[in-house]
């Protein structure tokens, strides 16, 4: 069978990608879901250039639909865009092995820069509070080789991201969701965020941060968790990054 021929029809349907892999029970998106995915990201990549990496990072999604109809650098988003992001959004996770808790209802939710602060040379905010006071005492408990790799996401970051990896892994939504939350799932939106080793770029997000003394210090820390261990319920790969704010 021709390979291109091969790889088209995978994501055709659920069905169809679940007959050529016989022992996998993986959904993915529909084929001409996945042509709608390819435009989105284009877009949801544009936008993001266009409005800036850090203020994409609380970008709402009343404000992403205003920069896509009076900016053709991002352009507009079509009803078949806006149909996936229902979708991404609203759909039940189980069925995917994601269980996870929903912690954002709004898909119109408005984070306001009264409530976040932006950490200097990172791109990212933190929410006031616990989440800011957690990781100025993890810089002082750890040290400055500590550095925020995540903050605040709002809807569309997340959905970016997971659009992102729903992209790279050819439509496959229980792999996707298997390494990021989807939109509605996300921590980042109301509490947690992301850590890592300076200079080790994307090897903070792998496991092998797990194998850091910066990690090894961590720890030890009473005040702070780890929101996705090994083999955790609620589906999702084992993220020592992932800062959870008790």
């Amino acid at each position: 069978m021709d390979r291109r021929f091969f790889l088209t029809t995978m994501a055709l349907t659920p069905i169809f990608a679940n007959d050529f892999t016989k022992n996998s029970k993986d959904i993915y998106l529909l084929y001409s879901e996945y042509q709608t995915l390819n435009n989105l990201n284009a877009r949801l990549k544009r936008l993001r250039r266009f409005v800036g990496f850090a203020n994409f990072n609380l970008i709402s999604y009343s404000e992403a639909l205003y920069y896509g109809r009076n900016y053709s650098a991002v352009g507009s988003f079509t009803n078949e865009e806006l149909s996936l992001i229902d979708k991404l959004f609203f759909e039940s996770t189980q069925q995917y092995g994601f269980f996870g808790e929903k912690t954002c209802f709004n898909i119109e939710n408005k984070i306001s820069k009264k409530i976040v602060v932006k950490i200097p040379r990172t791109g990212h905010y933190l929410f006031k509070g616990k989440a800011l006071e957690d990781y100025t005492k993890l810089r002082k408990d750890v040290g400055n080789t500590l550095v925020l790799t995540s903050g605040v996401r709002n809807v569309f970051k997340q959905l970016s991201l997971y659009c992102n990896k729903l992209y790279r892994n050819g439509g496959n939504i229980t792999r996707a969701t298997l390494d990021i939350a989807p939109p509605a799932y996300s921590y980042h939106t109301i509490s947690d965020f992301d850590v890592g080793r300076k200079g080790w770029g994307y090897k903070n997000f792998t496991a092998d941060f797990a194998l850091t003394f910066e990690f090894e210090k961590m720890k030890k820390l009473d005040y702070i968790s780890m929101r996705y261990n090994k083999n955790n319920s609620d589906g999702v790969r084992f993220e020592p990054w992932h800062v959870e704010v008790i």
